[in-house]
Parts: structure tokens; sequence; C-alpha cells
């Protein structure tokens, strides 16, 4: 018997138990042979017939219509194929041979050639063996010749191993697979009929990521779970179980419609009203874009896409006569795929009112003014500003406006340094920046005006005049001052002479007819 893995019925027994339905395996016996049974001839070339309740189905020893059509689809999809068995120690030899009978028959239903499938086998237990590659044979009859001497390895039972060979070595290029461009599909099946001795979760994920379509066969005492961790998805199409290795090569039917992948909608048997799409096993419908499938899931209604959420634009969705469209907000723009928007550079596109300058930003863009204008109210006109008035400068000491701008000046008696904009103090007169008729003296922060001796100043403070010293009172003289043109001199009174010093006298007196002073 073989049955699509269910995950509550690891047996036939456990399933006749539940009084489970099996609709899809084959029964290795006459269903007579059971007991209470009905038997119905159908169309497809099959027995059907009730045991204990369940429905069963035998095939007939003829080839049916269905498998001719089976076996010309297999013509039209090439495939690389990699067969993984294990022939651990729990295998025994006659059941191995129950093994290569199933391989032989498998690739009788292949077409098999360099340019269509190509077909590898791995033998594996403790340790894999590569009984041959992709690229080893291009002919049925050299393969089943070399399935024949397969020798079971009689070990452990390493499972991840085995994939991880046939995912690092069987399926490359350099064993015999064809390129990924190519678009040949990558097929795995593995026969195991016990718990494997290794992880195979992680292993399985990987090959099945690669691109490998995997398949678990479990025979016997097989670990239902494991094989639920090898296969992929959907587990009903590619997990299977039979109760032991002497009905394994009924499987090979199962695998040629698998494999094969019967197009139902081609046949024209279904009743799609508008897209019919083949599955592995049937066919369900579909609609084409606009509109939605109805509760018949035959037929098919026009839908507001945008109105049940179903499209994918990122902002906007505006429906149309056939389906919809995809628009996004001001400021952003559709991208190519016509489905997500990107901010738009405004000032770029020129799509603004800044009257000088637009700085864009991540989500809009704002208006800027150049040098000596200041932004208005309505922030995108600008006017002129007074940058002294405002502030916004840079001089020391006097900002000084002008139409287009603004320039520095420094206080009297200082001078303005090459930055133009710092003072330094001037030494008025040393630079001769001064009236003074005569005399110019610096101070701290002026100068001031003086005169020579002989001269007073004016009240000007600028110019001098000549100055009678004796008449002022403003001399030395003891006795006399006798005013000059320049200056003075001092003078004394008879009797009296004038000292060294050009300024006191001296009493001077007669004695024996000499002039005494004292």
């Amino acid at each position: 018997m073989i049955v699509n893995f269910t995950p509550q019925f690891r047996s036939f027994k456990t399933a006749i138990e539940h009084n489970w339905l099996l609709s899809n395996y084959i029964l290795d016996y006459n269903c007579i042979a059971i007991g209470n049974r009905t038997q119905q001839d159908t169309e497809n070339g099959t027995v059907e017939c009730s045991v204990a309740g369940i429905r069963v189905i035998k095939l007939k020893t003829k080839t049916s219509e269905r498998n001719i059509a089976l076996q010309a689809q297999c013509k039209i999809q090439p495939q690389d194929l990699v067969f993984i068995i294990d022939s651990s120690r729990s295998v025994r030899p006659q059941e191995f041979e129950k093994v290569r009978v199933f391989l032989a028959n498998m690739i009788d239903t292949l077409d098999v050639g360099p340019d269509r499938t190509r077909v590898a086998i791995l033998n594996y237990a403790s340790t894999v063996k590569e009984e041959f590659m992709l690229k080893t044979y291009s002919n049925k009859k050299d393969m089943k010749q070399a399935v024949y001497q397969i020798k079971p390895l009689s070990t452990g039972t390493m499972t991840g191993l085995a994939i991880e060979s046939a995912m690092n070595k069987a399926f490359t290029e350099s064993s015999g697979a064809r390129p990924e461009e190519l678009g040949i599909s990558k097929v795995a099946i593995i026969v195991t009929d016990g718990r494997p001795q290794d992880q195979v979760a992680e292993i399985s994920a990987s090959a099945r990521a690669s691109g490998i379509e995997m398949y678990a066969v479990g025979v016997d005492r097989a670990d239902m779970q494991s094989l639920r961790l090898m296969a992929s998805e959907p587990l009903d199409d590619h997990v299977f179980y039979v109760e032991t290795y002497g009905v394994i090569e009924k499987l090979t039917s199962k695998f040629m419609e698998t494999l094969c992948g019967v197009d139902f909608c081609a046949l024209g048997n279904h009743d799609c009203q508008q897209v019919c799409v083949s599955t592995a096993r049937s066919y369900y419908c579909r609609c084409h874009p606009g509109f939605m499938l109805n509760e018949d899931q035959k037929t098919c209604s026009r839908v507001n896409v945008c109105a049940i959420g179903n499209h994918d634009c990122e902002q906007l969705c505006v429906n149309t006569t056939t389906g919809y469209s995809c628009k996004c907000r001001p400021g952003f723009i559709l991208n190519e795929d016509q489905k997500t928007c990107s901010r738009e550079d405004m000032c770029a596109i020129g799509n603004h009112d800044c009257e000088h300058i637009c700085v864009s930003t991540a989500t809009s863009y704002y208006c800027r003014c150049r040098p000596g204008f200041t932004l208005n109210q309505d922030q995108k006109t600008c006017s002129r500003e007074d940058m002294c008035a405002a502030g916004n400068h840079d001089c020391e000491q006097i900002c000084v406006s002008t139409a287009t701008s603004s320039y520095c000046r420094c206080l009297p008696g200082f001078t303005l340094n090459e930055d133009q904009k710092t003072c330094s103090r001037e030494d008025m007169c040393a630079a001769g920046n001064h009236d003074c008729e005569q005399i110019c003296v610096s101070t701290a922060t002026s100068s001031y005006c003086r005169c020579r001796p002989g001269f007073i100043l004016n009240e000007d403070q600028k110019t001098c005049s000549r100055e009678n010293m004796c008449a002022i009172g403003n001399h030395d003289c003891e006795h006399i001052c006798v005013s000059t043109a320049t200056s003075y001199y001092c003078r004394c009174r008879p009797g009296f002479t004038l000292n060294q010093d050009q300024k006191t006298c001296s009493r001077k007196s007669l004695f024996n007819g000499f002039a005494m002073f004292s």
C-alpha cells in the first residue's frame, strides 16, 4: 500500500482504525482477499473498491489512456533528477532489490537524454557513494544496467550528509547539472526506511532554497517527522509512505503523474470563466486583474481593487476600467515600478515661488535671500536690509550703510586696519593730521597745540601770538626786565651789577679808589 502522508497517521493500520479516507494510494493485493467490498470499473483504467469503508484504488495491468497522456507530456519537460537511496543495515538484500526495480521502472517512464531528463543516483548509509552523476549516462539502457549493479552499503543512516552531497556535488554543473539560466527543474527523490542519525532540517532547507524540489519517500519504520522536514511544500504532494519495500515499485505511476506535471487546464477539463491554473494534482480558477473570484470558485466579478485594498500602491490607488493605477501625493513622483513613490526635488524642477534662493529639504523646500536682503513675511520674497541697523556686521566702531551693503569706519584718533573691520589708535601729530601752527602734542586719546617760548596760544587753540614776557611778569629778573624781539633779558638798577646767572643783582662799592662789589 502507498499513501500520501498526513501527520496524524503513521501507518495504514492506524488509518484503518481511525476510518481515514485514503484518496490516493495503490493496494498491492486483491480487494476480494480482504473481505466485504464493492467493486466498480472506472473510466480512467482503475478498479475502485471499498475496504472497511475506505476507498482504495488498484491499477489495472493494461496501460491506461491517462498514462499514455502522462508519458506524452513527460517528453516536453526536461529535468535534472537525483535519486538519494538509503542502503543502511536495516534494508535487507531482498528489499534493496525492490528499490532497484523501482529505480529501473522510474527511468523507463522518463524521456532521458542530454537535452531532456538527466538522472543521477546517490547511494548512502554512514557514507555517500556516487553511483553515477547527471553527466554519466545519456540513455536508459546504460542507466538501468548501472542500477542493477548498485550494492547496499549496510552501515548507518546519514541522510543529512546524503542531501548535502546532492546539493554540493550532484547538482553542480561539473557533475552534469544544467546552468540555472536554462530554467531546468532540479528534483531530488529521497527513499529511506529509518530515522536519520544526523540533522536534516537545516541542510534540507538549504537545498530547497537553492531551487531543488525535494520528495521524501518513507518505508516501513521511516520517521514521518523527518520526511516532513526534508520535503518541499505542499507536503501532501511531496511526502509519501509505503508499508513495505514490496510495494515501492508501485510509486512509479504516482511519480510519473507528479513529475510530468499533467496540465489539467490544457486538457480543457475545467469550468474556469477566465483563468485556469494547473497544479500537480488538479487545477484552480483565477480571475483577470480587476476581477475577483466568486464563491463558486469558477466565475469572476469586477472588483473595486482600490476600495478593498487589494493593490500595491504606496500612496494613491486610482480605479480604471480594467483594474487600477497608482499615483503619488503632491511633492512625490511615481517610480519605474509604477507602485512606489519618491520625494521630488521641487527646487531642481523649478516648482517653487522663491524670489531669490530655493533650498530643498527631506520633505519639501524653503526660501532664502541673497546677502544684504531679508525674507519677507510671505516666506518667498526678499527686501533689502539695513545691515548696520540690523547689527548684521563686524565693524568694531562705526558701521556705514550703503545702497547695496555696508562698510566700517573708525572714531577720530583711530585708523581702519587692513581687515576693514577693526580700528587702531593713530598718532595724529606724527601723521600730520592736525592744525597746530607751532607745536602738536599727542595725548592718549587725541592731541593739542602749544606755542614756542615767547608766544602764547590764541583762543582757537591752534595759532600763536608773540607775548611781552616782561609785561606779563613771566620772567625771573630780580630788578629790571627788558623785552626783546624774540624774548627778554634782565638788567640791574644803578649801583648794582648783574650776577653771572643773568637774573639777580649785587650792590657795587668804592674802596681805595677801587670799585667794590658786595
